[in-house]
């Protein structure tokens, strides 16, 4: 089974936002278990952002955005103060899942959580919380020796679908989805998924695109959403 985690270039009192300009994903997940003649699903043109998402504006959570879908913008929801998080659910594609925290190995690496259980989710807790402002990243395998793993639905997901995490402080944020794509591994636009918009964003991310047995999948899965909804 080859790498499965995502690279990040920093240094150990690098801020996040400047971490977040620089993170190149490192996903090579091999497919050995139970092979699906299919593959994963992977995102329709449908899901795609309706525009690159404008990294430039970082203003209050109240101000507008044109780019993605305007109806996130209409109704400002207060974000949350840090906490870590704790579970993932995504009804659509019936994932619920708990969540460890996952840090840097050795390398420098975001490491994945253990492949061994396949219900089981990352959240790189040196960044963003979920329901903070910024960009909060959640991983997941795609697969592992055994078949489908948390997030072998995610490239089903459409726009307007919703992704919930449970932190630990008792608070559930509740992000929309604006858009789901694959990306190539080799040109991965890491500004364009990590950057800070100014509002409370979430990034959930497995391995996608095509798949060979030399090299793995050769794309990520990325799934962009938006605080919506807190309780």
């Amino acid at each position: 089974m080859g790498r499965d985690n995502w690279k990040v270039q920093r240094t150990r009192h690098t801020p996040w936002g400047a971490v977040a300009l620089v993170l190149l994903t490192g996903i090579a997940l091999m497919r050995n278990g139970v092979d699906v003649p299919d593959g994963p699903p992977q995102p329709v043109a449908a899901a795609r952002l309706d525009a690159p998402r404008d990294l430039g504006d970082t203003g209050d959570v109240g101000d507008t955005e044109e780019a993605g879908d305007d109806r996130l913008a209409d109704e400002p929801v207060r974000m949350l103060p840090y906490a870590p998080a704790a579970r993932v659910s995504v009804p659509a594609i019936k994932v619920d899942a708990p969540i460890v925290d996952v840090g840097l190995d050795q390398d420098g690496w975001i490491a994945a959580p253990p492949p061994q259980d396949p219900n089981l989710a990352g959240w790189y807790q040196n960044g963003i919380s979920p329901g903070q402002r910024g960009t909060a990243v959640l991983v997941g395998h795609v697969d592992n020796l055994s078949g489908p793993a948390v997030f072998y639905g995610l490239g089903a997901l459409t726009k307007g679908e919703h992704v919930e995490v449970t932190r630990y402080d008792g608070r559930v944020a509740v992000f929309e989805i604006y858009g789901v794509e694959v990306f190539s591994k080799a040109d991965f636009p890491g500004p364009r998924v990590y950057g800070d918009t100014g509002y409370a964003e979430l990034r959930v991310i497995t391995c996608g695109g095509g798949y060979s047995k030399a090299g793995g999948y050769d794309g990520n899965v990325v799934v962009f959403a938006r605080l919506t909804e807190t309780r």
